[in-house]
Protein backbone atom coordinates (compact mmCIF):
# COMPACT_ATOMS: atom_id res chain seq x y z
CA UNK A 1 0.00 0.00 0.00
CA UNK A 2 1.72 3.75 -1.04
CA UNK A 3 2.30 5.83 1.65
CA UNK A 4 -0.10 9.04 2.89
CA UNK A 5 0.90 12.05 1.25
CA UNK A 6 0.85 14.11 3.89
CA UNK A 7 3.06 17.47 2.71
CA UNK A 8 2.93 18.73 -1.41
CA UNK A 9 5.91 20.71 -1.86
CA UNK A 10 5.09 23.35 -4.82
CA UNK A 11 6.26 25.88 -6.80
CA UNK A 12 4.40 28.58 -9.55
CA UNK A 13 6.36 30.02 -12.27
CA UNK A 14 4.07 32.74 -13.96
CA UNK A 15 3.69 35.41 -16.91
CA UNK A 16 1.77 37.86 -18.05
CA UNK A 17 -1.22 38.23 -19.44
CA UNK A 18 -1.16 39.86 -22.42
CA UNK A 19 -4.68 40.21 -23.28
CA UNK A 20 -5.47 41.84 -19.50
CA UNK A 21 -3.53 43.97 -19.24
CA UNK A 22 -4.43 45.57 -22.83
CA UNK A 23 -7.67 45.61 -21.49
CA UNK A 24 -7.18 47.01 -18.61
CA UNK A 25 -4.02 49.11 -18.69
CA UNK A 26 -4.46 50.25 -22.52
CA UNK A 27 -8.24 49.85 -23.50
CA UNK A 28 -7.42 52.29 -26.48
CA UNK A 29 -4.23 51.85 -27.37
CA UNK A 30 -4.91 48.56 -29.68
CA UNK A 31 -1.72 46.52 -28.37
CA UNK A 32 -0.88 42.77 -29.02
CA UNK A 33 -0.30 41.32 -26.04
CA UNK A 34 3.39 40.84 -25.80
CA UNK A 35 3.52 44.74 -26.11
CA UNK A 36 1.49 45.46 -23.06
CA UNK A 37 3.27 42.87 -21.22
CA UNK A 38 6.22 44.89 -22.33
CA UNK A 39 4.82 48.29 -21.84
CA UNK A 40 3.50 47.23 -18.48
CA UNK A 41 6.87 45.90 -17.31
CA UNK A 42 8.72 49.07 -18.78
CA UNK A 43 6.33 51.29 -16.86
CA UNK A 44 6.81 49.43 -13.53
CA UNK A 45 10.75 50.27 -13.48
CA UNK A 46 10.52 53.23 -14.13
CA UNK A 47 8.08 53.86 -11.09
CA UNK A 48 9.07 51.36 -8.68
CA UNK A 49 12.43 50.08 -9.91
CA UNK A 50 11.08 46.66 -10.77
CA UNK A 51 9.35 44.92 -13.29
CA UNK A 52 7.89 42.40 -11.45
CA UNK A 53 3.98 42.26 -12.55
CA UNK A 54 1.59 42.36 -9.43
CA UNK A 55 -0.33 38.70 -9.42
CA UNK A 56 -3.64 40.45 -10.72
CA UNK A 57 -1.90 40.43 -14.09
CA UNK A 58 -0.18 36.71 -13.95
CA UNK A 59 -1.09 33.49 -15.15
CA UNK A 60 0.69 30.13 -14.22
CA UNK A 61 3.05 29.14 -16.68
CA UNK A 62 4.78 26.26 -14.67
CA UNK A 63 3.12 24.35 -11.47
CA UNK A 64 5.49 21.94 -9.95
CA UNK A 65 4.79 19.66 -7.19
CA UNK A 66 6.80 16.91 -5.00
CA UNK A 67 4.62 15.05 -2.58
CA UNK A 68 6.29 14.04 0.45
CA UNK A 69 5.41 11.36 3.27
CA UNK A 70 4.59 11.98 7.23
CA UNK A 71 8.25 10.96 7.38
CA UNK A 72 10.24 13.55 5.44
CA UNK A 73 10.30 10.99 1.97
CA UNK A 74 10.10 12.45 -1.26
CA UNK A 75 7.51 10.47 -2.85
CA UNK A 76 7.20 11.70 -6.04
CA UNK A 77 7.73 15.06 -8.06
CA UNK A 78 5.99 16.34 -11.51
CA UNK A 79 5.20 18.97 -13.49
CA UNK A 80 1.56 19.87 -13.60
CA UNK A 81 -0.48 19.42 -17.04
CA UNK A 82 2.95 18.61 -19.44
CA UNK A 83 4.02 18.95 -21.93
CA UNK A 84 0.53 21.34 -22.50
CA UNK A 85 0.92 23.49 -19.50
CA UNK A 86 -2.08 25.22 -20.27
CA UNK A 87 -2.91 27.44 -17.07
CA UNK A 88 -6.29 26.76 -16.86
CA UNK A 89 -5.64 23.03 -17.01
CA UNK A 90 -2.55 23.61 -14.29
CA UNK A 91 -4.47 25.22 -11.46
CA UNK A 92 -7.37 22.66 -11.92
CA UNK A 93 -5.07 19.61 -11.60
CA UNK A 94 -3.69 21.39 -8.49
CA UNK A 95 -6.43 21.47 -6.31
CA UNK A 96 -8.06 18.69 -7.73
CA UNK A 97 -4.70 16.71 -5.99
CA UNK A 98 -4.94 19.09 -2.89
CA UNK A 99 -8.30 17.69 -2.33
CA UNK A 100 -7.29 13.43 -3.69
CA UNK A 101 -4.69 13.73 -1.32
CA UNK A 102 -7.01 14.58 1.80
CA UNK A 103 -6.00 18.39 1.77
CA UNK A 104 -2.27 17.91 2.78
CA UNK A 105 -0.21 20.86 3.90
CA UNK A 106 0.90 22.90 1.57
CA UNK A 107 5.37 23.93 1.59
CA UNK A 108 6.13 26.75 -0.22
CA UNK A 109 9.09 29.04 -0.06
CA UNK A 110 6.83 32.81 -0.36
CA UNK A 111 3.96 31.01 -1.22
CA UNK A 112 1.85 33.26 0.93
CA UNK A 113 3.11 36.42 -0.68
CA UNK A 114 3.08 35.19 -4.73
CA UNK A 115 1.90 31.44 -4.97
CA UNK A 116 -0.92 30.89 -3.19
CA UNK A 117 -2.95 34.30 -4.31
CA UNK A 118 -1.92 33.49 -7.95
CA UNK A 119 -3.48 29.61 -7.48
CA UNK A 120 -6.61 31.60 -5.86
CA UNK A 121 -6.98 34.44 -8.50
CA UNK A 122 -6.94 31.95 -11.25
CA UNK A 123 -9.64 29.55 -9.32
CA UNK A 124 -11.33 32.82 -9.25
CA UNK A 125 -11.16 33.39 -13.21
CA UNK A 126 -11.88 29.84 -14.12
CA UNK A 127 -14.99 29.20 -11.75
CA UNK A 128 -13.39 26.96 -9.24
CA UNK A 129 -15.36 26.12 -6.28
CA UNK A 130 -12.68 25.40 -3.47
CA UNK A 131 -14.94 25.71 -0.17
CA UNK A 132 -12.55 23.81 1.89
CA UNK A 133 -9.32 26.11 0.97
CA UNK A 134 -11.88 28.84 2.03
CA UNK A 135 -13.04 27.83 4.56
CA UNK A 136 -14.45 31.05 6.74
CA UNK A 137 -15.99 29.35 9.47
CA UNK A 138 -14.92 28.63 13.32
CA UNK A 139 -11.89 29.80 15.09
CA UNK A 140 -9.86 31.88 12.67
CA UNK A 141 -6.48 30.06 13.46
CA UNK A 142 -8.10 26.37 12.10
CA UNK A 143 -9.05 28.41 8.59
CA UNK A 144 -6.60 26.86 5.95
CA UNK A 145 -5.49 30.84 4.64
CA UNK A 146 -5.15 31.68 8.19
CA UNK A 147 -1.59 33.10 8.08
CA UNK A 148 -0.08 31.17 10.86
CA UNK A 149 -1.88 28.24 10.26
CA UNK A 150 1.34 25.81 9.56
CA UNK A 151 -0.98 22.90 9.11
CA UNK A 152 -2.40 24.12 6.41
CA UNK A 153 0.02 25.99 4.51
CA UNK A 154 3.53 25.70 5.71
CA UNK A 155 5.53 28.94 4.01
CA UNK A 156 9.10 28.63 4.82
CA UNK A 157 9.82 31.86 4.16
CA UNK A 158 7.66 33.48 6.85
CA UNK A 159 8.39 30.44 8.98
CA UNK A 160 12.74 31.26 8.96
CA UNK A 161 11.79 35.05 8.72
CA UNK A 162 9.64 35.22 12.02
CA UNK A 163 6.74 36.05 9.94
CA UNK A 164 8.59 39.09 8.12
CA UNK A 165 9.81 40.19 11.38
CA UNK A 166 13.26 39.84 9.49
CA UNK A 167 14.57 40.31 6.05
CA UNK A 168 15.61 36.79 4.69
CA UNK A 169 18.18 38.48 2.27
CA UNK A 170 19.08 35.66 0.13
CA UNK A 171 16.08 33.60 -0.08
CA UNK A 172 16.05 30.44 -1.19
CA UNK A 173 18.91 30.44 -3.42
CA UNK A 174 20.61 31.02 -0.09
CA UNK A 175 18.88 28.39 2.21
CA UNK A 176 19.49 25.81 0.06
CA UNK A 177 23.44 26.55 -0.97
CA UNK A 178 23.94 26.46 2.53
CA UNK A 179 22.90 22.57 2.53
CA UNK A 180 24.99 22.21 -0.41
CA UNK A 181 22.05 22.32 -3.07
CA UNK A 182 22.26 24.18 -6.47
CA UNK A 183 20.07 26.68 -5.58
CA UNK A 184 19.35 28.78 -8.87
CA UNK A 185 19.32 26.44 -11.49
CA UNK A 186 20.74 28.84 -14.73
CA UNK A 187 17.91 30.96 -14.48
CA UNK A 188 15.88 33.35 -11.94
CA UNK A 189 12.04 34.12 -12.10
CA UNK A 190 13.17 37.49 -13.76
CA UNK A 191 13.72 35.59 -16.70
CA UNK A 192 10.80 33.70 -17.08
CA UNK A 193 8.89 36.09 -19.18
CA UNK A 194 11.28 36.15 -21.79
CA UNK A 195 11.81 32.61 -22.10
CA UNK A 196 7.59 31.76 -22.24
CA UNK A 197 7.35 34.53 -25.00
CA UNK A 198 10.32 32.25 -26.74
CA UNK A 199 8.57 29.40 -26.45
CA UNK A 200 10.70 27.69 -23.90
CA UNK A 201 8.07 26.47 -20.92
CA UNK A 202 9.80 23.35 -20.80
CA UNK A 203 13.09 25.30 -19.55
CA UNK A 204 10.60 27.07 -17.31
CA UNK A 205 8.84 24.38 -15.92
CA UNK A 206 12.20 21.60 -15.70
CA UNK A 207 13.20 25.32 -13.32
CA UNK A 208 10.54 24.91 -10.89
CA UNK A 209 11.10 21.37 -10.46
CA UNK A 210 14.37 22.05 -9.51
CA UNK A 211 13.26 25.21 -7.45
CA UNK A 212 10.64 22.70 -5.39
CA UNK A 213 13.50 20.29 -4.90
CA UNK A 214 15.48 23.04 -3.14
CA UNK A 215 12.46 23.90 -1.42
CA UNK A 216 12.17 20.06 -0.69
CA UNK A 217 15.67 19.95 1.08
CA UNK A 218 15.32 23.33 3.05
CA UNK A 219 11.81 21.82 4.27
CA UNK A 220 13.56 18.70 6.14
CA UNK A 221 16.32 20.72 7.47
CA UNK A 222 13.03 23.07 8.96
CA UNK A 223 12.23 19.62 10.35
CA UNK A 224 15.35 19.16 12.53
CA UNK A 225 15.19 22.97 13.59
CA UNK A 226 12.16 22.19 15.02
CA UNK A 227 12.51 18.83 16.55
CA UNK A 228 10.25 17.09 14.24
CA UNK A 229 13.76 15.14 12.68
CA UNK A 230 16.83 14.16 13.77
CA UNK A 231 19.46 15.41 12.03
CA UNK A 232 20.68 11.56 11.42
CA UNK A 233 16.88 11.14 9.66
CA UNK A 234 17.03 14.15 7.56
CA UNK A 235 20.12 12.35 5.97
CA UNK A 236 18.33 9.24 5.60
CA UNK A 237 15.85 11.33 3.59
CA UNK A 238 18.68 13.39 1.42
CA UNK A 239 20.04 9.65 1.00
CA UNK A 240 16.88 8.65 -0.36
CA UNK A 241 16.03 11.37 -2.35
CA UNK A 242 19.46 11.39 -4.04
CA UNK A 243 18.41 7.80 -4.96
CA UNK A 244 15.27 8.61 -5.96
CA UNK A 245 16.43 11.59 -8.46
CA UNK A 246 19.32 8.71 -9.71
CA UNK A 247 16.14 6.77 -10.48
CA UNK A 248 14.35 9.46 -12.84
CA UNK A 249 17.56 10.56 -14.23
CA UNK A 250 15.87 11.34 -17.96
CA UNK A 251 14.52 14.07 -16.39
CA UNK A 252 16.49 16.86 -17.12
CA UNK A 253 15.56 18.64 -13.69
CA UNK A 254 17.01 15.37 -12.01
CA UNK A 255 19.53 15.09 -14.16
CA UNK A 256 20.46 18.82 -13.62
CA UNK A 257 19.81 18.81 -9.61
CA UNK A 258 22.46 15.75 -9.68
CA UNK A 259 25.10 17.62 -11.43
CA UNK A 260 24.77 20.24 -9.11
CA UNK A 261 24.93 17.86 -5.93
CA UNK A 262 26.73 19.12 -2.81
CA UNK A 263 26.60 17.33 0.43
CA UNK A 264 25.78 19.65 3.69
CA UNK A 265 29.25 19.07 5.87
CA UNK A 266 28.76 20.00 9.85
CA UNK A 267 31.09 22.37 11.33
CA UNK A 268 34.21 21.67 12.90
CA UNK A 269 33.72 21.80 16.44
CA UNK A 270 36.68 21.06 19.07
Amino acid sequence: MPEPVTHLVFDVEAVGDGDLISRVHYPHADLAPVEAVNRYRKELLEKKGSDVLPVTFVRPCAIAVAKVAADGTLLGLSSLDAPRFDPSAMVKQFWEGWKYYRRPTLVSFNGRGYDLPVLELSAYRDGLSLPEWFLDSGPSYKQPRNRYNGEAHLDLMEALSNYGAARLSGGLNLLANLLGKPGKSGMDGSQVQEYHDAGGDDEINRYCRCDVLDTYFVFLRTRVLTGRLTLEEEHDRVAAAKTWLEEHIDDPACAYYLDHWGDWQPPALD
